[in-house]
């Protein structure tokens, strides 16, 4: 069962706990100064005994965006309190999610002399987080990991439940593993300073919540538009922490997405995933496809008599009022075929055949197999 939307949150700090044995974590929900980072992180090790270290040891890893406002700041705190820590700053941007890009910190970390004991420790969006931890993942058999988001949609998603990865060519994340981080630490000061896409992006896996696990939250959302545009503190911290909440309520359970229900964390993504490819990493934000993949998935649900055009309605609404797109951005230069082969080696699919998570109404979702190819092509055609 999910815990209510906190009623009076302490914006100092609110914890999720993820239950997942010896693999437990805590996320941390707060507004400190980056100072009280590293003796959190020394509590983290001393609850492990194998990771116990009088001379604890680091790699931060951040990107150009966020490097002077956090990255730098958590380095530097980490060496006043006696850590042995070096940083690493990667460009911004999809396109540092990469093969390249990994191998460059693995040489940092051969050269820092790193052994299982060195926390790796990933400050900023989606792409640091997943690469941190895909680094963290496969160097020396696996790191501690530490996850310091520091966008909205790497809040709520991204940094929780352990899913790590690289790009290819050919693919988003078809490069990864399953790696889950010693704790999350969610700076809400954070949110302040995020460009009004970055933030809006992040919405969309917030609106998403709602559809899949909580037609309650989706309300709350709806009738907290204003304040979600103003970016309201206390808004934002309910929206946070329930957020986690239902993301490792749903990882609690299926860990390693093989009882299948993890896969609903997935709306709108089977859609998403193939526009950020063909689009071109980066061009469209990971929000913005998902906001739009979304909307595509709840007309397939329609079309194939699943929901009524109410629910599609609705998160049109709510979307919009978000400042997020429903739509591709025109002109479209890729044709239908071209989605649905990119579709064809997403991870969701299965012996080749395409299954989408679909809408049975606000708040239940349901992974549908073998949809007619020829339904699809009609949803792109109004996308």
């Amino acid at each position: 069962m999910v815990d209510q939307i906190p009623s009076s949150p302490d914006l100092t700090r609110q914890l999720v706990h993820v239950n997942l044995a010896e693999r437990s974590y805590d996320i941390v929900v707060d507004a400190d100064e980056v100072s009280a980072l590293p003796p959190l992180i020394q509590d983290w090790l001393r609850s492990i005994s194998y990771l116990k270290s009088d001379q604890p040891a680091a790699l931060v890893i951040t990107d150009t965006n966020v490097a002077d406002l956090f990255g730098k700041k958590l380095h530097e705190a980490l060496q006043e309190q006696g850590w042995n820590a070096e940083l690493t700053i990667v460009p911004a941007g999809e396109n540092s999610k990469s093969q390249a890009t990994a191998g460059l910190i693995y040489d940092q970390l051969v050269s820092m002399r790193a052994d299982r004991k060195t926390v790796v420790i990933a400050v900023g969006g989606g792409v640091i987080g997943d690469l941190g931890g895909f680094v963290a993942a496969t160097y020396n058999r696996g790191l501690p990991f530490v996850q310091v988001p520091t966008t909205l949609l790497a809040d709520v998603d991204s940094s929780v439940g352990g899913k790590v990865g690289i790009n290819h060519a050919k693919g988003k994340n078809l490069i990864g593993a399953f790696h889950q981080p010693l704790g999350v630490w969610i700076n809400t000061r954070a949110l302040q300073t995020l460009p009004e896409r970055d933030y809006r992006s992040g919405l969309a896996e917030v609106v998403k919540y709602g559809v899949i696990l909580d037609e309650e939250f989706f309300a709350f959302l709806e009738n907290n538009v204003e304040a979600l545009n103003s970016r309201d503190a206390e808004t934002l911290v309910k929206v946070i922490t329930r957020s986690c909440r239902l993301k490792a309520d749903v990882v609690e359970q299926d860990e390693y997405e093989r009882s299948g229900l993890r896969a609903i964390l997935n709306y709108g993504h089977t859609f998403a995933h193939a526009y950020e490819a063909l689009c071109g990493y980066g061009e469209l934000m990971h929000g913005e496809a998902v906001s739009i993949g979304m909307i595509d998935a709840s007309r397939l649900a329609v079309k194939l008599g699943r929901i009524d055009e109410s629910v599609t309605q609705r998160q049109l609404e709510l979307l919009s009022q978000l400042g997020l797109p429903t739509k591709l951005p025109t002109p479209v230069s890729f044709s239908a075929d071209e989605v649905l082969d990119r579709m064809k080696i997403d991870k969701k699919t299965e012996a080749g055949k395409l299954r989408f998570v679909l809408p049975s109404r606000l708040g239940h979702v349901e992974v549908v197999t073998g949809v007619p190819e020829s339904d699809v092509r009609d949803v792109l055609r109004l996308s």
